[in-house]
């Protein structure tokens, strides 16, 4: 009977602090929840972008993912968040780097657990339990299969390829594996039937880029994203910045010319742009006019005129090349004034005469 009692109490005891079960992994979820975005108030639809976006929800509502493939400054991640809000789910963000490896995707472990209970209820009956169990930490990856987020993968790759392999059964089998787990009975995780991803990438020969895997590329849908048109970069320079829209159609068009001359037809960007833009709107849109040299400065800065790998005698000719563009946006802010100061004196002297 003393031996009944004795165990009952122990099993009492052992509920309360509650060591049952097996031997395994804890499960940890990732720091914090997926963020909801929304379209901002300065955000450009033009017909151009309405167009990409149409057909990039298109893509993921029908249950493929997306890559926004083009160069550096065309706003592909923008245009990231700008899709997955449309599909009103919340977003995860993974950034690619070098340094990833297959558990940034699957989780890893964070350490153990240990657990001791030493039951002395009965002074005479002594009984030690312990349990020691790993501790799982799960990824934005495993967070967002789960949970049925939007996943935007930001320049994947920037991480080597073996990295991403995970990818490889998610995106096809709708199933994420988690190797680490199988002692639990969590070997896999069945992908959330809202699951979504969308991924973004530099050209391969970028500094810093891998060459992805051919089956991670047969799973995607690759939307090639360029520079877009004269009007749609003329209504982001405005958005961004807050100048005259005249004032932004100058940097823009000058911007524009200077892409397509040099070795390098990809920049300037609609980064210059809008930097240019930005730095008018403050010094003050008559900084153009009144004080020349100042903003000819700034061009030369944030253009980056050595950028054009065009040269003459060891001279870079994108230097002369801007300076023969300003010039022309002097000429044509200046023109305007000229001809009204004509028509003035000219009926001026019709009075007179």
């Amino acid at each position: 009977m003393v031996d009944e009692v004795s165990e009952n109490a122990v099993a009492g005891t052992a509920g309360t602090v509650g060591t049952a079960g097996a031997v395994g992994a804890v499960r940890i979820p990732v720091q914090g929840e997926g963020v909801r975005v929304e379209r901002g108030n300065g955000f450009v639809c033009t017909s151009a972008v309405e167009e990409l976006t149409k057909r990039a929800v298109a893509y993921l509502r029908a249950g493929y993912a997306v890559h926004f493939a083009g160069t550096a400054g065309t706003g592909k991640t923008t245009l990231a968040f700008h899709v997955a809000a449309n599909l009103g789910r919340p977003v995860m963000l993974i950034c690619g780097d070098d340094e990833f490896g297959s558990s940034e995707f699957t989780g890893r472990e964070a350490g153990y657990r240990k657990h001791k209970l030493v039951d002395n209820f009965i002074h005479s009956v002594l009984k030690t339990e312990e349990e020691t169990r790993a501790l799982w930490a799960d990824s934005r990856l495993t967070t967002a299969c789960q949970n049925g987020y939007t996943l935007i993968y930001d320049e994947f790759t920037r991480s080597k390829p073996e990295a991403n392999n995970a990818f490889l059964s998610v995106l096809e089998e709708k199933i994420l594996n988690l190797p680490k787990l199988t002692v639990s009975g969590d070997g896999y995780l069945r992908v959330h039937p809202e699951f979504r991803a969308i991924f973004t990438s530099n050209p391969e020969e970028y500094a810093g880029t891998h060459k992805t895997q051919d089956a991670l590329m047969d799973r995607l849908i690759t939307v090639n994203i360029g520079h877009y048109d004269r009007e749609t970069e003329v209504e982001i320079a405005v958005a961004k910045s807050g100048v005259a829209r005249r004032e932004a159609e100058k940097i823009v068009n000058m911007v524009r010319e200077l892409r397509e001359f040099g070795v390098n037809n990809n920049r300037p960007t609609i980064r210059a742009s809008i930097a240019l833009a930005r730095l008018l709107a403050h010094v003050g849109d008559d900084a153009w006019s009144n004080d020349s040299a100042l903003f000819r400065g700034m061009c030369r800065d944030v253009l980056n005129v050595e950028t054009a790998k065009v040269t003459r005698d060891g001279q870079s000719l994108m230097l002369r090349k801007l300076d023969e563009v300003l010039d022309r946006a002097d000429l044509a802010r200046k023109t305007p004034s000229c001809a009204k100061s004509s028509r003035v004196s000219g009926r001026g002297k019709q009075r007179k005469e």
